[in-house]
Parts: C-alpha cells; sequence; structure tokens
C-alpha cells in the first residue's frame, strides 16, 4: 500500500463467504478491498465471483465518532436498499465482522458492492479529455437523473465517486452524502468537496439535521465535472481549491463572470453555463439537462421497460395485495434493470427559492405546458410542470394532463400532506403503500421496501400517470362514456370492475361526476 488505510485488512482475511484480495482505495471513514467468493451464494440471488468490499469501522473510535460514522453509512445503505438502477453502483449485502481477536477489525461494517475497474478520477489521472468523455457524462447524467428521480440527492458528485466498469459504462457510487428529499430539500452532513460544491452551499447555516440541499447542487456538481472531463481544467479560475471557492463566491456576488475554457466544445457550452449558474432557482433542472445531455453526447434515452403485466386489478384489494407482495422477487428478476428519468428538482416541486413547498410560485412552473393544461383555472403552479410531464411520459392519448390535474383535485385538493389512516390512503394521489411500490419506478421494478409516507408529489404524480397509462388499454374500447373519466373510475376501484360494469360502477359516479367537471375546467379548448 501507498497510503495509510483507515481500515488495514490482511489479505487472505475471511468475511462471510468473501476472502479478501487486494488493497482498492481508501478514505477517511473507511477503506475498499477486492475480493473472492470462496463458498456457495450468500443471498436470494447468484452472487459473482468477485467483489468489492468496503470496510468501515464501527466497532472502534470515540462515541461521538461512532456516532458521525453510523449516520454516514447509513445513509448508503439505507439508498442501496430501496434503489436498485442500472447507473448505480450495486450493493448485494452488508455484514458485521465478529473477530475479536482482530480488535481493530472486530464490529466493523462490511458493505459487499458491486466491483468496478477503476474511478474516473483514476481515469482523469491517466488520460486527460478521454475520447469517450462526452459518452460518460451521458451516463452520469442518467444516474443523477434516476437519484433525483427516485427522490434523492448525491450530494457529493466529483470524479472519485464515479465507477467505470469492465465494460467502460459508469456508475454513481460512494452515496455517505446522500439524502433522501423532503419536499424540495434534504439534509446531508456538513462536508463537501470545494470544487464541486454550488456557492449557495460554501457558506451556507448548519442546522441540527445537518446542511440543507437541493437537486441542483449535483447539477452544478456535474457542470463542473463536465467541464473537467473536457478540458482537463476547472470552470473558475484559481490554483487551488480555496481559490476557486473563493472564485465561486465572487461569481455568485456578481463580482466576476464564468470564464469557461475556449477548448470547451460548443454542443456543451450552454449546457455547461446553465448548469453553473449564479442561483440554484436559474439551473436547469435535471430531467431537461438528461435530454440535452444525450444530444450533445450524440446517445439515445435507453427504451423503458413495461409496467408488470402480471398485475391483474383491485388498487384496493387486499387479497391481491398480498398476492403482489409474495411474488415480489420473481418479478425483480423477470423485468431486471431499467431507466429511470423523472425529475424532482425546484421547479417541478415548487419551491422557486421560498422553501415552502407548494407556496412557490415559479414562474416556468407557472406557464409550463399551458397547451395542455389552463393556467387560470386552480391548478397549483408547484404542481404544473410534473403533471404536464408525467402525462408526456404516457403513449395513451386519453391519459392527459388536464386527467391528471383533475383526478389530483378530486382525490386530495391538490394536498401534499393528505393522510387517510382509516383508507390506508397517503399524499395527493391518495396512495396505499403496498400499492405505491408497484408504481413508483418508471422502469417498472417494485420498490424493494414498502414506502413510508409521506408521499412527495414528486413521487406520488409520475406514479399515478404510469398506473393509468397502464389502465388505459385495459378498458373494453366499447364502453359508453368519456374514455379519461372511465380511467380514473379504474384508478379508483380496478379497470375489470369498469368493465364488468359496462361502465362507471354505481358507486362511483359521484366521483366520476366530479372528475367529468374539473377535466372540463382544465382542459384548454383546443384540446377538448
Amino acid at each position: 500500500m501507498t497510503e495509510p488505510y483507515a481500515v488495514t485488512v490482511p489479505r487472505g482475511y475471511r468475511v462471510g463467504v468473501w476472502e479478501v484480495r487486494e488493497p482498492i482505495a481508501t478514505g477517511a471513514f473507511g477503506s475498499v478491498y477486492e475480493a473472492r467468493r470462496t463458498g456457495g451464494p450468500g443471498g436470494p440471488e447468484e452472487l459473482p465471483r468477485t467483489v468489492a468490499l468496503k470496510f468501515l469501522p464501527t466497532g472502534t473510535g470515540t462515541p461521538r465518532q461512532l456516532t458521525h460514522l453510523r449516520e454516514l453509512i447509513d445513509r448508503e445503505v439505507e439508498l442501496h436498499r430501496r434503489l436498485r438502477r442500472p447507473r448505480l453502483i450495486r450493493m448485494y449485502d452488508t455484514l458485521t465482522v465478529d473477530d475479536p481477536g482482530h480488535p481493530h477489525l472486530d464490529g466493523a461494517t462490511v458493505l459487499v458492492l458491486e466491483k468496478a475497474e477503476r474511478s474516473l478520477s483514476a481515469l482523469l489521472g491517466a488520460t486527460p479529455r478521454p475520447a469517450d468523455g462526452p459518452a460518460l457524462l451521458a451516463q452520469i447524467c442518467e444516474g443523477l437523473a434516476q437519484l433525483h428521480g427516485a427522490g434523492w440527492v448525491h450530494g457529493d458528485l466529483k470524479p472519485a465517486n464515479v465507477l467505470l466498469m469492465e465494460d467502460g459504462s459508469a456508475r454513481l457510487a460512494d452515496f455517505n452524502m446522500a439524502a433522501e428529499l423532503e419536499g424540495t430539500h434534504a439534509y446531508t452532513p456538513a462536508f463537501s468537496t470545494p470544487d464541486y460544491t454550488p456557492p449557495e452551499l460554501l457558506w451556507s447555516e448548519i442546522g441540527e439535521r445537518g446542511r440543507r440541499i437541493r437537486p441542483s447542487a449535483d447539477v452544478w456538481a456535474f457542470g463542473v465535472l463536465a467541464h473537467l472531463l473536457l478540458t482537463d481544467s476547472f470552470p473558475l479560475p484559481g490554483g487551488t481549491p480555496t481559490a476557486r471557492r473563493d472564485a465561486a463566491a465572487a461569481y455568485a456576488r456578481g463580482t466576476d463572470e464564468l470564464r469557461l475554457s475556449p477548448e470547451l466544445p460548443d454542443s456543451w457550452r450552454e449546457i455547461v453555463r446553465e448548469c453553473l449558474t449564479r442561483t440554484h432557482a436559474d439551473r436547469i433542472d435535471t430531467r431537461t439537462l438528461l435530454r440535452r445531455v444525450a444530444a450533445a453526447a450524440g446517445t439515445t434515452r435507453p427504451a423503458r421497460l413495461p409496467l408488470p403485466s402480471t398485475w391483474r386489478g383491485r388498487r384496493r384489494s387486499r387479497t391481491r395485495l398480498a398476492l403482489l407482495v409474495s411474488s415480489a422477487a420473481v418479478l425483480t428478476s423477470a423485468l431486471g434493470y431499467g431507466i429511470s428519468t423523472r425529475m424532482t428538482d425546484e421547479t417541478a416541486s415548487g419551491d422557486g427559492g421560498s422553501g415552502t413547498g407548494t407556496g412557490g410560485t415559479n414562474i416556468a412552473a407557472a406557464s409550463y405546458g399551458a397547451s395542455e393544461l389552463r393556467t387560470d383555472r386552480g391548478v397549483p403552479p408547484a404542481y404544473r410542470l410534473l403533471i404536464v410531464e408525467s402525462a408526456d411520459d404516457c403513449d395513451q392519448g386519453d391519459v392527459s394532463a388536464s386527467l391528471i390535474a383533475a383526478m389530483l383535485k378530486v382525490e386530495s385538493d391538490f394536498d401534499p400532506t393528505l393522510s387517510d389512516p382509516e383508507n390506508d390512503e397517503y399524499g395527493i394521489a391518495r396512495w396505499t403503500p403496498k400499492v405505491l411500490r408497484w408504481w413508483m419506478h418508471e422502469d417498472g421494478t417494485p420498490g424493494e421496501t414498502v414506502p413510508e409516507p409521506p408521499f412527495p408529489p414528486a413521487e406520488s404524480i409520475p406514479a399515478m400517470a404510469r398506473y393509468l397509462c397502464w389502465i388505459a388499454p385495459r378498458l373494453d374500447t366499447e364502453l359508453p362514456g368519456d374514455r379519461r373519466v372511465l380511467i380514473a373510475a379504474a384508478y379508483r376501484t380496478s379497470y375489470d370492475t369498469v368493465n364488468d360494469a359496462a361502465g362507471v360502477p354505481p358507486e362511483y359516479r359521484t366521483y366520476a361526476a366530479r372528475v367529468a367537471h374539473y377535466l372540463k375546467e382544465y382542459t384548454p379548448p383546443g384540446k377538448r
């Protein structure tokens, strides 16, 4: 080893079915080693022959150190358990070392992770401005979109936390600074890498829960990383991180301009500028960024996997829910992994810089999609963009932005905090947790755990659109009445109930009439 390791593990050391081989990397809080499987599969699915073991010293240290380390570990483990996406490094298992004979290892937490070939940092050290830089940036941006779409912020995007696999593809990694969004913000520890930290966070106030952060912080970091990858230089001047931090502060105050490298390709110049705006409110949103980056890189967005074809009905049926839950492992194996690009930035959530959720009145969100959804009939500006783009993701013409808005009005009156424990329904779209699990991911794979309320609109609204999109083609084509209203009734009961009733069942006609009223209210004249 060329540097001290936070956790020293001898070659040949056994943990579970794994035998430690070569050291890979170390940081302030833990160390990573290559390991080889010595026994059979140690979990519910076949494990790879070689993995990376991340050792974290949870058995040693002062109580204060251990409390802090446990918080970081919990963040990373929770994200891995909740999310499984193609552009995120995968965790197979967690282990605890039980070895009093090795006091420095006894009690250590071990994360069993997918092994990469090297980091992006190592690649840039060996090959500045790599030829496949644009393609790598497209994959990194996909990873951010997958994180943000699931309601998480990475919080520490930089080359060292991007891993390159054997086939050259990129994965995001190191999620101990990651945090789940609570509305428009998340809370992360007060650590950051200055070169990749947006100006608004360099001297931000640190509360009891840590520092407030938005997805736009990851967008800033992506802009810095893109500039570095494409030009071998940072976008802000200075020979040291401290000097560049001061330059970022001057830029944010308006006393200095952003001077991008002349070597930055024209197709990327505007993208980087829109990532590196002075304020978070002006920054490009993740979903738009993904489209722009894919175009600049010459890549195409991967096709979405179909939603689970085994779903056969009653949204509120406890019997069917139990059957679905019991078959989760089979579905996960069969569907594999897909791409999720749902955006959860401030524009979609309506923060508008105010941090007040639905109280924000972002101008772009207020006027967005005016041809799809009327702007003068009371749909909260905070949700307009999310509603319109969720509808656009569906290829069923009857699933429109006005239908989604009308249903949200009837279901909750656009109340993101709705709680109805008696019916086990929560949030703006009145999701039952065990059912939401099956529609919360765009790739069609169920969540690994049943989500717990509250459910943010950025999760609930796209999930509603996916479910409606799945219902639409399953309704009989000969049913009388407005097909959009029939879809809404099927959301409240099931498509087979509507088919069996040859229309809206009597007990749902009041609900359907209310949806029809607001559907007319919210639909622009040219769309009726």
